[in-house]
């Protein structure tokens, strides 16, 4: 008898990027070498939901479509949402919101949704990832970050796509280039990146 696939857990994912002239620039680092999941590539800031994400206060909340388009119960949008900025704020030393003393209070109200994925369901380690995106303007600190990301630095689309990637990362660069270079006229819908029978395949979610 087959196995179930293991239940993915929520977790949720941070793209920071920069404008600079006609070029974009995104924040990114390589997974060390120990890491069970994904080592060995380059990812955005992130992780999976803690139980505190839920109960988090915020400086200000995420945006009401936002919220809406995370399609989740209020609840888990606000801990999707924390959880980016805590992790982001953990691996990269950035914050997006306010210190008080080591308690970071989120600012989540410059947040877009701009992709989901799932990982496939014969791996033992998934998750179910929503991307968010946010302009690194609304940021603070000097980058540093816990190691757990290493090479963490600034880098152009044209470099991030030469770098090592799995398939979702490399799809959400593109996302997040064709988003930022058609901004006004990008379809009112969600990416989901996914797996049937072993191959990836993208479906689109209306917002």
């Amino acid at each position: 008898m087959p196995k179930r696939p293991v239940i993915p857990r929520n977790a949720a994912s941070l793209v920071l990027y920069e404008k600079r002239g006609n070029q974009i620039f995104l924040l990114m680092g390589k997974r060390a070498k120990g890491h069970k999941f994904l080592p060995n590539v380059f990812v955005f800031p992130g992780g999976r939901v803690d139980k505190a994400d839920f109960t988090t206060p915020s400086r200000a909340l995420l945006k009401a479509d936002t919220a809406s388009h995370l399609s989740t119960p209020g609840d888990m949008a606000h801990a999707l949402a924390t959880a980016a900025v805590r992790e982001t704020y953990e691996e990269t030393g950035l914050v997006i919101g306010d210190l008080d003393g080591e308690t970071l209070l989120p600012d989540l109200s410059n947040l877009s949704y701009i992709a989901r994925a799932i990982t496939p369901a014969g791996n033992p380690i998934r998750f179910n990832t929503r991307f968010l995106m946010i302009d690194a303007k609304h940021a603070s600190g000097t980058l540093a970050g816990s190691g757990e990301l290493i090479n963490l630095q600034w880098f152009s689309i044209e470099d991030a796509l030469q770098m090592p990637l799995v398939d979702v990362t490399e799809f959400v660069v593109r996302e997040v280039e064709n988003r930022l270079s058609n901004e006004g006229n990008r379809p009112n819908v969600i990416p989901i990146f996914t797996y049937l029978n072993g191959k990836s395949f993208i479906r689109w979610h209306p917002h």
